[in-house]
C-alpha cells in the first residue's frame, strides 16, 4: 500500500512582524533559483529538491528558525542534535571574534600549541570521567571516528597485538559519512553507494526491541540476546583479531533507539573479557543531551574512547575530538609518533568558542536542568499526550531527545509496510505545521536545544500532536 503525500500550506508567523525582519540582499525566489543551480545538498534527491524549491532559513534565535517568507519555526532538532545553548548566544560569537582578532588560524603541528586548544582540553579533562585526560581535535563527528579507527590500530601495535584489526559495529548505527564512518556505520543505502569501503569492519544487530524482537522475548531477554551476538562475532573472527567494538549509547540517526537495560552491561563484560576496545560514538548524546555530560554515564558503562562534536561547539563552529582513555592515552604518548592529523586540529577559534560554550552549560546548570527539569518535564508530556495513540506504538528516550514509533498496530507491534512514506507524511505535515522534526523511516525524532523552556516544550509537542494527528486521518487511521 502506498500513501500520498499532501501539499499543506506554510502557515503565517503569529510573532510581531519586527521579529521577523531579517536583511536579504535577495527574493526567496533568486535565492532558490541560485541554489538549485550551484549547491548540492547532503542527503537528498536534488532532482525532487529542485523541482519543489529549499526552505531558505535566515535567522535564528533561542529555540526559534526564521525562514525568508517571515514564517516562525520552532527548531525540534537543535539543528541536527547539535544547537544545544540555543541560537543567538552572544557569548560565543564574542568568543570567535576575539579570538580571530587576536590569533585567526595556527596549527597544532612542528611542536607548536596555543591558548584556546590548552584551555578547552584542561576543561574537558574537568568535565569528562575521570579516566578522560586527553583529547585529539578534528572538524566533526565522521572525522572523529577515522581517528578512533587510527587510535584502535596504533594502540594494539603498541602492544605487540598486531593482528588485533577487526572493529565491529551495529547495523543501523550511524558514525559519519566519510569512507571511514561510512564503513563503521552499518546504514545499508549508505553502503549500496560506497563500493570502496574500509576493510575489517564487520557489524553485528542492532538492539531494536520495538521493530525486531520475536515471540515472547521481554526486552532485558532481547536485549541480552543483542548483546551476546557480539560474543559470537568475536569468537567466530577469533579474539585475537578483534580490535574494537563501536556504539552509539542510544542510536541516533538510526531513529533515537534506546537499548534494553541489560544490553550496555553484557557488552562491556563481553569487551573486558575478550581484551577488546569499547568505544562509544557521543557525537549526539555528548554534552547533556540525556542530562549527563555524557550518554555512557546514563547507561552506566565505561568506555575506552569517546567520539566528540555537535554539542562541543553548540554547533556554532565546526569541530569534533576523540577522548582517550588514560591507558590508551599512555600506550599512544610513550611510544613514538602518531601520524595522524588534520589541518584545522584544534583550529584556535573552533577552541575559543567550545570554551565558551562549555562554560555556559556549566555555569548556567544547563545540564542539571535537563536531568532534573526540563527532560522529565519533556518524556512525561510526550508521554502523557501520546497515551493510546492509534498510531504512536513506542517512546523512546530520556533527557531532551525522544523517538516516536509509528505503527499500524500499536498493540501488537505491527509497522506499516511503508513506514517511510508514513514517515515523510508526518515529518511534511511537522515542517508545514512549523515544527522541524526528524523522521528516521517509520520513527519522528525530536532533539531540542537543551536551554528550551517548559512553554516551548509544549509548543514543540502541541505541534507535533497536531502532525501526527494529520497523519493518521490521512491514512484512514482513527
Amino acid at each position: 500500500m502506498s500513501y500520498r503525500t499532501e501539499e499543506v500550506a506554510y502557515v503565517q508567523p503569529t510573532q510581531p512582524a519586527a521579529a521577523a525582519q531579517v536583511s536579504q540582499q535577495r527574493s526567496t525566489a533568486e535565492y532558490r533559483a541560485l541554489d538549485a543551480a550551484h549547491h548540492i545538498h547532503p542527503f537528498s534527491d536534488m532532482g525532487s529538491l529542485n523541482k519543489s524549491g529549499s526552505r531558505v532559513i535566515v535567522k535564528a534565535k533561542g529555540v526559534y528558525l526564521w525562514d525568508s517568507e517571515g514564517n516562525q519555526i520552532i527548531d525540534g532538532m537543535a539543528g541536527l542534535w547539535c544547537v544545544n545553548v540555543g541560537y543567538g548566544r552572544q557569548e560565543l560569537a564574542d568568543a570567535a571574534y576575539r579570538q580571530m582578532q587576536q590569533l585567526p588560524f595556527y596549527n597544532t603541528f612542528f611542536k607548536t600549541t596555543h591558548p584556546p586548544v590548552i584551555e578547552l582540553s584542561a576543561l574537558l579533562a574537568e568535565l569528562a570521567p575521570a579516566p578522560f585526560n586527553h583529547f585529539f581535535y578534528c572538524n566533526s563527528g565522521s572525522e572523529g571516528n577515522d581517528t578512533v579507527l587510527r587510535i584502535v590500530h596504533q594502540y594494539w601495535a603498541t602492544q605487540g597485538k598486531h593482528a588485533k584489526k577487526y572493529v565491529i559495529s551495529r547495523r543501523n548505527g550511524y558514525h559519519g559519512s566519510t569512507i571511514a564512518g561510512g564503513t563503521l556505520g552499518g546504514m545499508g543505502y549508505m553502503h549500496e553507494q560506497m563500493p570502496s569501503k574500509v576493510e575489517n569492519i564487520v557489524h553485528i544487530d542492532q538492539p531494536y526491541y520495538f521493530g525486531e524482537a520475536e515471540g515472547n522475548l521481554t526486552p532485558e531477554e532481547f536485549g541480552l540476546a543483542r548483546a551476546q551476538q557480539l560474543e559470537a562475532k568475536i569468537l567466530e573472527i577469533g579474539a585475537e583479531n578483534v580490535a574494537a567494538f563501536i556504539g552509539e549509547p542510544f542510536q541516533g540517526a538510526g531513529g533515537v533507539i534506546f537499548p534494553p537495560s541489560t544490553y550496555w552491561p553484557e557488552i562491556q563484560r563481553i569487551c573486558r573479557k575478550y581484551d577488546i576496545l569499547l568505544v562509544a560514538d557521543e557525537v549526539i548524546g555528548g554534552f547533556g543531551r540525556t542530562g549527563e555530560w555524557f550518554a555512557h554515564q546514563h547507561f552506566e558503562f565505561e568506555p575506552d574512547l569517546i567520539t566528540l562534536a555537535k554539542g562541543l561547539t553548540s554547533g556554532y563552529v565546526p569541530m569534533g575530538a576523540v577522548g582517550l582513555h588514560d591507558r590508551v592515552a599512555k600506550a599512544i604518548i610513550e611510544n613514538g609518533d602518531f601520524n595522524h592529523g588534520l589541518t584545522y586540529s584544534g583550529h584556535p577559534v573552533a577552541a575559543a568558542v567550545a570554551v565558551a560554550n562549555l562554560k555556559l552549560l556549566r555555569d548556567e546548570k544547563i545540564v542539571e536542568r535537563v536531568k532534573t527539569d526540563t527532560g522529565p518535564y519533556f518524556q512525561k508530556k510526550l508521554r502523557d499526550t501520546f497515551a493510546n495513540h492509534p498510531i504512536i506504538g513506542d517512546i523512546a528516550g530520556v533527557g531532551l531527545v525522544a523517538g516516536l514509533q509509528l505503527a499500524q498496530d500499536p498493540k501488537t507491534r505491527k509497522r506499516f509496510a511503508n513506514g517511510g512514506e508514513v514517515g515523510t507524511i508526518c515529518r511534511d505535515f511537522c515542517f508545514n505545521g512549523n515544527l522541524i522534526m526528524r523522521a528516521t523511516g517509520d520513527r519522528m525524532l525530536l532533539s531540542p536545544p537543551l536551554a528550551i523552556t517548559k512553554q516551548e516544550i509544549d509548543e514543540i509537542v502541541s505541534k507535533a500532536k497536531k502532525a501526527i494527528d494529520a497523519t493518521a486521518q490521512q491514512l484512514g487511521i482513527s
